[in-house]
């Protein structure tokens, strides 16, 4: 057993608040693993304590608790992320405050665009999800990146926008809306691959295009 882990769960189980796992339902954050209910603010208190401590965080992704899991990608050390350890974590995601914590970690990383790519044709609805969480997520943080690469992911957004699971639509919505805000030639390329999406016969593709057209047309 890692003792520092231990350590830092037994605060977590400390923080236990049933009341604010009730919320964290009807927000839809269920899962597998225990919840415990501990707050944002909370966890972040916890992982300024533990900046970058990545033994701590390949430790604590191994308890079968959601906020340990949480705090897991807030302490890791993106430059240490392997692609092995991504392809475990992702596949233990089972819910969307999971994926888009790890997506937030993930997109500091430098094989992030690549998985963007494979996730995104992979079936799993929280790996997926995870792909274009990924996407925003580098369309949000990555101020560096050139155009390019976002420009190599609105195909891949279009391919996926008939996808009618809530949780995948939503982010890939989020994905074409935050490519779109990163500079006036991407805003003009998400709102032609809108124009594009929103010909396909599918609900979620039509909505998809609606709301990304709305808010992008507004900031233009």
């Amino acid at each position: 057993m890692n003792a520092p882990a231990a350590q830092v769960v037994a605060q977590l189980r400390a923080l236990r608040n049933a009341s604010a796992v009730a919320g964290m339902r009807r927000f839809g954050i269920t899962s597998t693993a225990e919840l415990l209910g501990v707050s944002a603010p909370q966890l972040r208190a916890l992982a300024r304590l533990h900046r970058r401590d990545h033994a701590l965080a390949v430790a604590l992704f191994d308890y079968d608790i959601h906020e340990a899991r949480g705090l897991a990608t807030l302490v890791a050390d993106p430059s240490r992320v392997t692609r092995i350890q991504a392809e475990r974590w992702v596949k233990r995601c089972d819910n969307w405050a999971q994926t888009d914590a790890l997506a937030f970690l993930l997109d500091r990383t430098a094989f992030a665009e690549e998985k963007a790519h494979q996730w995104s044709a992979r079936r799993a609805e929280f790996v997926k999800r995870t792909a274009f969480s990924l996407m925003a997520g580098m369309a949000v943080h990555r101020k560096e990146l050139p155009d390019e690469i976002f420009l190599r992911m609105l195909p891949v957004i279009r391919r996926e926008a008939t996808d009618e699971r809530n949780f995948v639509k939503k982010a890939v919505n989020w994905a074409l809306r935050q490519i779109g805000k990163r500079n006036p030639r991407l805003r003009r390329a998400a709102l032609a691959e809108a124009r594009r999406i929103a010909r396909l016969d599918s609900p979620a593709a039509r909505w998809i295009a609606r709301d990304a057209r709305r808010e992008l047309e507004a900031r233009a």
